[in-house]
């Protein structure tokens, strides 16, 4: 089963320019808010909180911040590709540049673990991440995203 069904395409932001953890969370908050409805600092706010209960930074220059909102009807994906990698205290050390903030709804218990696992599996494959950082526009990015099954998993 592919993401297409969790990122829109107008999902995607590459060449993001933040010098931190913080910095890159509210700049996807900002682009989850013309997304989803939901106000930009509360998307902030949330993904903040889960981050403080422990690094969403998986490895391999991938995080996955994410969060529960009261008031969203479905899970939503936002994906970014930092300019420059920023620190999200990484399980093997290294800075993260590709960044999955996944939002759902409140009461989305299995679906937003479902959806957390699909997202997982997807960006642990080396060859997904290589063409994700190789990409040359926002479209490409999203073709990798929503074009490849996550059920391929390495």
């Amino acid at each position: 089963m592919a993401l297409a069904d969790l990122i829109p395409s107008a999902g995607v932001s590459i060449d993001l320019g933040a010098s931190s953890r913080k910095q890159a969370l509210q700049a996807m908050s900002e682009l989850a808010a013309s997304l989803t409805g939901q106000a930009a600092r509360t998307v902030f706010d949330a993904v903040l909180q889960r981050e403080r209960l422990g690094s969403t930074g998986v490895g391999q220059g991938v995080a996955i911040p994410h969060a529960r909102l009261s008031g969203m009807n479905e899970v939503v994906g936002i994906f970014a590709r930092l300019r420059t990698p920023v620190d999200f205290e990484s399980i093997d050390g290294r800075p993260a540049d590709l960044i999955f903030m996944l939002l759902a709804p409140e009461n989305a218990g299995a679906e937003h673990l479902k959806a957390l696992a699909r997202v997982s599996r997807l960006l642990r494959r080396e060859d997904v991440r290589q063409r994700l950082r190789a990409a040359p526009n926002a479209d490409a990015v999203y073709a990798v995203l929503a074009g490849e099954p996550a059920s391929d998993a390495a």
